[in-house]
């Protein structure tokens, strides 16, 4: 027998043991009276009790079965009562409200006094039926949800609803589909706690005159039509691949930058280590020139000592005439066609132009055009024999054109 049957049948056999007792009707219980069924022999007899005993029991049952959940049956009255931990009894004397039982013992008036209502005082977690919402951006939601109470005022949650639950459930349904239709559908994923918080301040607005406070709402499951969960479903698809397409191209992109910032340091390297070569040949040329005219300076100096002159142009003279005749040696060394200057030959004027630079480079030396101009006019004339070649230098311009002229007259051989 199951509790529905086992409870129905308890409270038929009761009332027919009652109707027994007061009406001298014979009933039959058994597992007949488990169907609500009961044998009366004289009905005529009691038909009023018969009318009351069927309503009040189904009213009974009802409420049994719907609210036996959250509410316990109303006990009764026993003088002594002891009421459970986190309970409040509602009493009433003659019909009205006498006063509220706290836990523990108790005690009442027989016959006047009767427990009308038993409250819970503890937080109650009541399933809210699935519903259907439409948000702003038109889509239907199926939605069931979770709610958290508790009785705050039992007076008021006793006389202020007549079934405070129901009164609170319907609130939050009707809460909830308002509170949807604000929002999109992105949203209703995104801000669900947002959603909660709302939607738990609206219920506690209307329940605050019913004695109840809402704790908590949640949202425990949110069902979507089947194209809008394929839309979902490809539109997270799409958003995985666009994420692997961003991923791939900046791994391309660090790899080419890491590959130019390589080369480019490559090639800064490459330039310093040639900047750094030239200096270093630079260097070594520079060393290599002034230890040669150092050489040469020491080379002239020993000349001019050898030659007993104090000045150094008659020395650098000579070493000019020697380098022009070294030139002109290696020339006719080599098979090539050279075009040269027609006074190839006059070596004196060439020492002469030689010399003008000379004067032109040496330390003190004013940079004037009218100095270089009449160079040949402050030579003397100087006569130096090496060997077997002797050499003139002319002060007048017009003997080192006869010269000059005499020479070109000569057959040359190159």
């Amino acid at each position: 027998m199951t509790n529905v049957s086992r409870i129905r049948y308890n409270m038929v056999t009761g009332a027919a043991r009652i109707a027994q007792r007061k009406c001298g009707m014979a009933v039959t219980t058994g597992r007949a009276a488990s169907a609500s069924y009961i044998s009366f022999r004289s009905l005529s007899s009691c038909q009023l009790f018969d009318h009351m005993f069927a309503s009040v029991g189904n009213k009974m049952f009802s409420s049994v079965t719907q609210n036996s959940r959250y509410k316990p049956l109303n006990p009764i009255n026993t003088i002594i009562m002891f009421v459970p931990q986190q309970q409040a009894w509602i009493v009433e004397r003659m019909g009205k409200f006498h006063k509220i039982l706290d836990p523990g013992l108790n005690i009442l008036l027989p016959v006047i006094d009767r427990v009308k209502y038993v409250q819970v005082l503890k937080e109650l977690a009541i399933d809210v039926p699935q519903q259907s919402a439409v948000t702003s951006d038109n889509v239907t939601l199926n939605i069931d949800a979770v709610l958290y109470l508790r009785v705050t005022d039992p007076y008021l949650a006793s006389y202020g609803v007549e079934d405070a639950e129901f009164a609170v459930i319907q609130v939050a349904q009707t809460t909830m589909r308002s509170e949807l239709g604000k929002i999109s559908l992105d949203k209703v994923f995104r801000e669900r706690e947002e959603l909660n918080v709302s939607i738990v301040e609206s219920i506690n607005k209307a329940s605050s005159a019913w004695g109840i406070k809402c704790l908590r709402y949640e949202i425990r499951d949110v069902k979507l039509p089947s194209r809008v969960q394929e839309a979902m479903q490809m539109q997270v698809e799409a958003e995985r691949k666009k994420r692997a397409a961003i991923l791939e191209s900046e791994g391309v992109r660090e790899a080419e930058i890491n590959v130019a910032e390589g080369k480019r340091l490559a090639r800064i390297l490459a330039s310093e280590a040639a900047r750094q070569e030239q200096i270093n040949k630079a260097t070594g040329e520079a060393a290599a020139v002034v230890a040669v005219a150092e050489a040469r300076a020491k080379g002239l100096q020993i000349v001019a000592n050898a030659l007993g002159v104090t000045d150094a142009k008659n020395a650098a003279a000579l070493s000019i005439a020697e380098q022009y005749i070294n030139a002109f040696n290696k020339l006719a060394k080599v098979n090539n066609t050279l075009i040269l200057p027609s006074n190839v030959g006059d070596v004196p004027t060439f020492v002469a132009q030689a010399m003008a630079i000379y004067k032109q480079v040496m330390p003190g030396h004013k940079n004037n055009n009218e100095q270089i101009k009449q160079v040949t006019s402050n030579q003397s004339n100087v006569h130096m024999e090496d060997s077997d070649e002797t050499f003139e230098y002319f002060s007048d311009k017009e003997e080192a054109e006869k010269h000059r002229k005499t020479e070109e007259q000569k057959p040359r051989i190159l």
